[in-house]
């Protein structure tokens, strides 16, 4: 039984995460794992099913099996009324080829649109970390008579060059251009040291939204693209607005926290996302009863600390046992054990790993089932691990997936 307008969300989670290697190696950049208990793609998923959106379409295509695993076990709503959160892998309707491009993978699924027949589409990105209530970004929507609504984060002007940045006309609201990493951003009306950088979430209404996917699939020349083509062709026709995200209000969000939003997409910025979440007044409070990130938490006991084994301004996961141990500025998952004499700092630990005796990691991302043997060393000897490991930008080293440590 519906109340409000009737909205089909569309979450893109075909991205391969290349930025992410070696985390994205075995698996698609959504199901990453974060935060010690989710998946990326818990993030954007939980912001939907909170706000009453709850007929969600996952697109899937690179590496995509834990991916549909976890949704399939994970999302699963009641039928009764009828809402679904249901992963749609390439379907190849149009002719052998995967997916070209954002857009292409919303044309080649028209027919989830056709069969729903929303009045609305809701098309989000899978893998940001944030809160946010989208129905709020869909009243703006309606009331703007826009055909397309992007969701702009205000950022400082010096480092919006990074981003797809939106210059907004005068009145604030109208977009004027869509720009993709300018050297120079133009600023807001009315606070011209920041800019809009697009958060890659988008209200459509539909008719706008199929009549621009056709137009752009008659394109030889497009590459298929959501924030590349097809809204610059609706900037062109003057027919998107942006919506401030400033402006939402989660229920139970912090001063502190309000507002958050990170793009996950380097190592780098996957390691600071994770330190943002074990400070003690935390810049991201996973604690938000009234607006929770949803996942399937495992059927473990709680986490364990003996012998002495301690953690400082960490995280520590259900069915972990700290023995012996120091944590410090950590986040650790759940199933990982760590041996006596062992010290942990400013690390992120995935499910399974397993570390051995007086083994030292420091600012460093372990995978799954890693293990790490007694006294081997990690983010020690950054030169030594660059030989052996991923070591990022920032020098965060990375170990994979299963990889055993040397000693």
């Amino acid at each position: 039984m519906e109340t409000g307008p009737h909205v089909l969300g569309i979450v893109l989670a075909g991205g391969a995460g290349k930025r992410l290697m070696p985390l994205t190696a075995d698996r698609a950049k959504p199901a990453v794992p974060f935060g010690g208990s989710y998946r990326l793609i818990d993030f954007a998923l939980s912001n939907l099913i909170n706000s009453g959106l709850r007929r969600v379409a996952v697109l899937t295509q690179y590496k995509s099996h834990s991916l549909d695993r976890h949704i399939t076990t994970t999302w699963r709503l009641s039928p009764l009324l009828g809402d679904y959160v249901t992963a749609v892998p390439a379907q190849q309707r149009l002719g052998p080829r995967w997916f070209t491009g954002s857009a292409d993978a919303i044309f080649q699924s028209l027919n989830l649109i056709n069969d729903e027949r929303p009045d609305y589409v809701a098309v989000f990105g899978a893998d940001h970390v944030y809160r946010m209530d989208p129905m709020q970004m869909v009243q703006a929507h309606i009331d703007s008579g826009a055909a397309v609504t992007v969701a702009g984060i205000r950022q400082p002007r010096s480092l919006a060059h990074q981003f797809g940045v939106i210059e907004a006309a005068e009145d604030g609201v109208r977009i004027r251009r869509f720009l993709e990493k300018p050297a120079d951003p133009p600023g807001i009306p009315g606070a011209e040291d920041e800019s809009y950088v697009s958060m890659g979430n988008y209200i459509f209404t539909t008719e706008a939204l199929i009549d621009a996917l056709r137009a752009d699939a008659a394109d030889e020349g497009s590459v298929h693209d959501m924030g590349g083509n097809i809204i610059p062709m609706l900037v062109d026709q003057g027919r998107a607005c942006v919506y401030d995200f400033a402006l939402n209000d989660v229920p139970g969000a912090t001063d502190r926290d309000r507002g958050y939003w990170r793009d996950v997409g380097t190592l780098d910025a996957y390691h600071d996302a994770h330190m943002d979440l074990v400070s003690v007044h935390p810049i991201f409070n996973l604690y938000n009863r009234r607006w929770p990130i949803l996942t399937n938490h495992p059927s473990l006991p709680p986490a364990k600390f003996v012998e002495g084994g301690n953690a400082h301004e960490s995280m520590v996961g259900t069915g972990s046992i700290i023995s012996g141990a120091h944590v410090r500025g950590s986040v650790v998952a759940f199933d990982v054990q760590v041996q006596a004499g062992a010290y942990i700092e400013g690390s992120v630990i995935l499910p399974g790993v397993r570390i051995g005796r007086n083994a030292v990691i420091r600012h460093a991302i372990l995978d799954k089932n890693v293990v790490v043997p007694d006294g081997a060393q990690i983010g020690v000897d950054i030169e030594r691990d660059r030989e052996l490991y991923t070591v990022s930008e920032g020098g965060i080293v990375v170990l994979g997936k299963g990889v055993t440590a040397a000693t």
